[in-house]
């Protein structure tokens, strides 16, 4: 976690390319001349998944998180929430705040997302997909459904809750309107078209996103490696994400062998190293603060639960006594 005092800066902003609106979680240290990353979630849920890995991001370049449209208490366009539609919300944060190369980070249905963003920007240079998604010989809702329960078995009581309350404000509604379009999405079909150096990273027990289809991405993509974290599930993006952290900075050094596994105890999130019942219990206020600003549509309630939240997290895991 955090290797130093400095603090963190968190600021939310909005990104609109029509009627539709991205939120914008940006989160800095102050590191200079590192890489920006930007980090794309699933379906239904939100930048919440990124809350041990984007301040670890944050020491190294600063880190943009999204709600994309109908996520995350986002209201929805009106328009169909294809992964090319997310696409374009993604590209829009890209123009907006001039991002020529960032590193783009997906987890999920958030990979496709990334995969049709690279397709269009040849110039983009690096990129990492955790637990893509879907497997084309199961790609339909029912299999889908066993294969994340099947994942999900391995989670922990903190992820899972994390997704129910994001997938509360997502509304069952809209996440079917989604589903369709991401089980019909062929991830292998459209992974060559991008230029970037990729970084596949799966869970040991990742059902919805097993290694067969990992090998058929590697072999279709212009350049990538493969990577599994021992232990981790799908949602390894969260409980897991020092590890992931580490392998995304190994990936942009080069310094990765083109495949291999990680042990659970290098890259699972440790113990907090300054966490008392008062900053546990503030943790979760602030996560139920967010959540009800997001519900009202309250921006600025928004900004400031999750400002409070990332400071907590990030005195929680400072360095020193």
């Amino acid at each position: 976690m955090p290797d130093d005092s400095r603090s963190v800066d968190v600021q939310v902003d909005t990104c609109r390319r029509g009627a539709a609106h991205t939120r914008v979680t940006r989160m800095s240290t102050g590191s200079d001349g590192g890489r920006p990353f930007v980090l794309i979630a699933g379906i239904g849920v939100a930048a919440t998944y990124f809350e041990f890995l984007a301040p670890l991001l944050a020491e190294h370049g600063e880190v943009y998180a999204l709600d994309l449209p109908g996520f995350g208490g986002v209201p929805a366009s009106g328009e169909q929430p294809t992964p090319a539609f997310f696409a374009d919300q993604v590209e829009a944060v890209l123009d907006h705040y001039d991002l020529a190369d960032p590193v783009l980070i997906g987890h999920s249905m958030g990979t496709q997302v990334v995969t049709e963003v690279l397709a269009r920007r040849p110039a983009l240079s690096h990129a990492v997909l955790v637990s893509p998604v879907v497997d084309e010989g199961e790609a339909d809702a029912f299999t889908q459904a066993v294969r994340f329960a099947q994942s999900t078995a391995r989670e922990s009581m903190h992820v899972a809750l994390t997704a129910f309350s994001a997938y509360l404000l997502c509304g069952v509604l809209y996440f079917l309107e989604a589903l369709p379009h991401m089980l019909r999405y062929r991830i292998s079909d459209r992974i060559g078209l991008g230029r970037a150096r990729l970084l596949l990273i799966r869970g040991e027990f990742d059902r919805p996103s097993p290694r067969r289809l990992h090998s058929r991405l590697v072999a279709r993509a212009h350049e990538a490696r493969r990577w599994e974290i021992l232990g981790g599930a799908h949602c390894v993006v969260n409980s897991h994400a020092v590890g992931v952290a580490r392998l995304v900075l190994r990936h942009l050094d080069d310094e990765l062998p083109a495949r291999g596994r990680m042990p659970a105890a290098e890259a699972a999130v440790p113990p907090a190293r300054h966490a008392d019942v008062r900053m546990v219990l503030s943790a979760m206020a602030s996560r139920v603060a967010e959540w009800f600003s997001a519900a009202r549509k309250d921006e600025n309630g928004v900004e400031r639960a999750k400002a409070r939240h990332a400071r907590l997290l990030w005195d929680a895991y400072r360095p020193g006594s």
